[in-house]
């Protein structure tokens, strides 16, 4: 057995941990992305610049462990769900990938919840016709660049992307698959009908395998960008958040994952799907085989915590949460809906936007930085009340991604939601997520309980409620839920 590699390829960066050949970490590193939007409510990136940084990721593992490139026998992705890059028939880019943020397809999303109905299509999917999918995407591209749809040969996922251009095969796993509006959560295949609705051609699309299977050794082209071994192996791979909740240990039912990133993923796992009544929480497959992933996907997070510092406060990420750390729980009556990019707690609404409120003459920087992180964690608790009323989530809640470095966050996590919040011990969890399916498929491991036992390490000691907090924070919540209704009811 070799040194494994695991990389994420997210939407603000590129990251990679090497592991050696008992799964242990020994070095990290990433590579920042930029995201583009040219029009309102789109999203894009160019997949040379995932390429890019995924080769100068790996490089720099090299270097800093001092491992032979020859001794690395497996390679890993853990990539954005719900982006789509249309390639030709050398697997070339057509155009930018259109990424998990991007909103522009919400009338195609809205054809097809009116040609089937809602309901119909969360029984089948497990999802809601939301623009965030891979569906209606590909419906807007079909109308609005026909020359560029015929051209396509196919319209992978970011992770079938990138795993074309290391190895020449086109795949994606049943986690990506299950994301597209395309798949029927019960079967873990295409579903007919749904393709028939988006006139969607099964051609078109990845081939889907399991996310631990191995796709291909890589081509000679990215032997010279990688700096690896031509005999490198490169898994199929899986998307990020689920990657993540196997870098956070969330294998097994009730743990809740917490993927706090750019958005904010949150997750529990499950035997077999489960359909909420009120459309909050999702079902997709898991990372692992046989298993499912009850989950909201994601409302914007760290998103929003990043605008707040350089658009309003005109400063770092690092500097708005010690900010934040000034202000009292409760931001003194300050509120914030963290729906910048539409939302999809308490509901899924692609027209809701971000709103502050509350504010007076007495409140400075400080209340609007805390505002912000206590909206976010408000968020939380409104996918938690669905797991509760699913009867899915337990009493810890495990934090992965940026999120997880925030001590203050961390406490006000617990304060909303009455919880134990338990960060999970590791630079990278989803790039180890990664790693630990080229683990599966080198035979470093004897299966997933195996995996996490050897790699994963959460905190011994957790952040637990502090109850006068917590009553703070049972009244602002029921302001902020006020507010959220106000709010939409203004906009929509």
């Amino acid at each position: 057995m070799g040194y494994l590699i695991g990389a994420d390829i997210g939407s603000q960066s590129v990251k990679a941990v090497l592991l050696d050949p008992d799964g242990r970490t020994v070095a990290s590193a990433g590579q920042a992305c930029a995201m583009l939007h040219p029009a309102n409510g789109w999203a894009e990136q160019d997949p040379a610049d995932w390429q890019t940084g995924l080769t100068i990721a790996i490089r720099q593992l090299i270097t800093r462990s001092g491992v032979a490139p020859s001794q690395v026998t497996h390679l890993g992705l853990a990539s954005q769900v719900d982006g789509v890059v249309p390639v030709d028939d050398r697997l070339r880019p057509l155009r930018a990938g259109l990424i998990w943020l991007d909103r522009r397809a919400a009338a195609q999303a809205a054809a097809l919840s009116r040609a089937l109905g809602p309901d119909c299509i969360f029984a089948t999917t497990g999802l809601n016709a939301d623009a965030s999918h891979i569906a209606p995407k590909l419906m807007w591209l079909r109308e609005h660049e026909p020359a560029t749809f015929r051209q396509a040969r196919c319209f992978p996922p970011v992770g079938g992307y990138m795993l074309g251009w290391l190895t020449g095969t086109l795949a994606q796993d049943h986690a990506n698959a299950s994301s597209t509006l395309l798949y029927d959560v019960r079967t873990g295949s295409w579903d007919g009908r749904m393709l028939a609705t988006a006139d969607i051609d099964p051609g078109l699309l990845a081939e889907i395998r399991p996310s631990a299977q191995a796709a291909g050794t890589l081509t000679a082209e990215a032997v010279e960008d990688l700096g690896l071994g031509r005999d490198t192996v490169v898994v199929v791979g899986t998307g990020d958040e689920h990657a993540a909740c196997v870098g956070a240990g969330a294998i097994v039912p009730g743990l809740v994952a917490d993927v706090t990133g750019t958005a904010e993923p949150v997750a529990v796992t499950a035997p077999s799907p489960v359909f909420d009544a009120e459309h909050v929480v999702e079902t997709h497959a898991h990372a692992i085989t046989g298993l499912l992933l009850v989950e909201n996907p994601g409302f914007v997070s760290g998103g929003c915590t990043l605008w707040c510092a350089r658009s309003v406060l005109d400063i770092d990420q690092a500097g708005l949460f010690e900010l934040a750390a000034r202000a009292p729980a409760g931001a003194d009556g300050v509120l914030f809906v963290p729906a910048l990019s539409g939302a999809t707690v308490p509901r899924w609404n692609d027209r809701m936007r971000g709103s502050f409120a509350g504010l007076s003459m007495n409140h400075d920087r400080s209340h609007l930085a805390r505002a912000v992180v206590e909206g976010c964690s408000f968020a939380l608790r409104d996918v938690l009340g669905r797991l509760d009323a699913l009867g899915l989530a337990g009493e810890e809640i495990r934090i992965v991604g940026g999120g997880a470095r925030s001590e203050l966050w961390l406490q006000i996590k617990a304060d909303v939601t009455g919880r134990t919040v338990r960060p999970v011990l590791a630079e990278e969890p989803t790039a180890l997520g990664a790693a630990i399916l080229a683990g599966l498929a080198a035979g470093t491991f004897r299966d997933a309980a195996d995996a996490v036992a050897r790699t994963v390490t959460p905190s011994a000691d957790g952040y637990e409620p502090d109850e006068r907090a917590r009553a703070v924070y049972e009244e602002r919540y029921a302001q902020y839920r006020a507010l959220y209704d106000g709010v939409e009811g203004a906009l929509t």
